[in-house]
């Protein structure tokens, strides 16, 4: 059999943005097949190429082919391109590489990035509908602000009515509506840009992220997710042979909340000092006392990745269930938002 032909790369072109999640999930599934198959890797990655559409996958695939042949590794070829691989990836392939089990260790990223992907997927979709209400519902009222109220309100004036004070309030809204609507789209934007700004900031970040915990309806959901991320990572990398402190590393950056970073961080301070998982995990109070629990035993038999992905199993569940419940709770507050508008 011959190698798929692969053409060296002539051009030098710009790419914008980073590499689909989905398509990185695809890409590592083929790539662990070929893998089992008993396919060399620079042969695998070749296949996978000639058979992708042009874009960066497509081009880092090949820098890596030729970084392989130059005599690096996998992982360290991976390394290079950080916008594609980032280092939980590049971290799970050494330890594939040092263990032997390459295949199989790409078969658990897959997994893993698909189990994310979907967890991702379910709350996204249960969000659109009652954004999209809402957005309606918002446009709704700022046209009737817009074009109904300053109709009445010449009524009234026309008539000397003396007005109760909510009316007159919502008429002086109104005016300053549609004298300075140009202002509206400012708003949600000057909103977004405060947020990123102050998100960029450690402590505002980590008081913004603890508060997230705390909101009504959404707090559980975010919570809930964001231990079933820590859980299934921190599984993945113990259970393909990554050290625990390195691990705990990766785990801190894939989070994405600065208030479970804290605590992962904590926990990697804790057991540099000889001490377990549990205690600063308990001290976080961002995981119940079930999975504290867990963890605890997970720690002292020994199976402490098969534990943390029961773990994020039995989270996922809570997600879904939080997820039905929140929709169940959003669809008469809108009915009661829109009835009081």
């Amino acid at each position: 059999e011959t190698t798929p032909p692969i053409k060296k790369r002539r051009e030098i072109s710009i790419s914008i943005g980073g590499v689909k999640s989905k398509v990185l999930t695809t890409f590592t599934r083929q790539l662990s097949t070929l893998q089992d198959a008993g396919l060399p890797i620079i042969r695998g990655l070749k296949i996978l190429a000639s058979q992708m559409k042009k874009g960066l996958l497509k081009k880092t695939t090949l820098r890596v082919i030729e970084d392989i042949e130059s005599g690096n590794t996998l992982s360290g070829a991976f390394a290079k391109h950080p916008r594609v691989f980032d280092k939980l990836y590049v971290n799970v392939v050494k330890a594939g590489e040092v263990s032997g089990a390459l295949d199989i260790i790409l078969q658990r990223l897959a997994d893993f990035r698909e189990k994310t992907e979907r967890l991702t997927r379910k709350i996204i979709s249960a969000m659109i509908y009652p954004t999209v209400v809402m957005v309606v519902a918002i446009s709704i009222l700022i046209g009737l602000m817009i074009f109904i109220i300053p109709n009445f309100a010449k009524i009234f004036e026309e008539l000397g009515l003396e007005l109760p004070t909510p009316t007159r309030m919502l008429i002086t809204f109104s005016t300053i509506l549609k004298t300075q609507w140009m202002f509206i789209p400012a708003v949600p934007f000057s909103a977004f840009i405060l947020y990123k700004i102050l998100g960029k900031i450690k402590k505002t970040r980590l008081i913004i992220d603890k508060t997230k915990f705390k909101l009504p309806i959404f707090g559980a959901i975010i919570n809930k997710s964001t231990v079933s991320r820590f859980s299934r990572t921190l599984a993945t990398l113990t259970s393909s042979g990554v050290p625990i402190l390195d691990a705990l590393t990766n785990v801190k950056d894939a989070t994405g909340n600065a208030a479970m970073a804290q605590a992962i961080q904590n926990i990697h301070d804790s057991i540099r000092g000889g001490e377990s998982i549990t205690k600063p995990l308990r001290a976080a109070k961002i995981c119940d006392e079930m999975v504290v629990n867990m963890v605890e035993v997970g720690e002292e038999t020994g199976e402490l990745d098969k534990m943390l992905t029961k773990v994020a199993d039995n989270y996922d569940d809570e997600v879904d269930r939080a997820v039905e419940a929140m929709v169940s709770l959003i669809e008469p507050m809108m009915i009661v938002f829109l009835g009081g508008s």
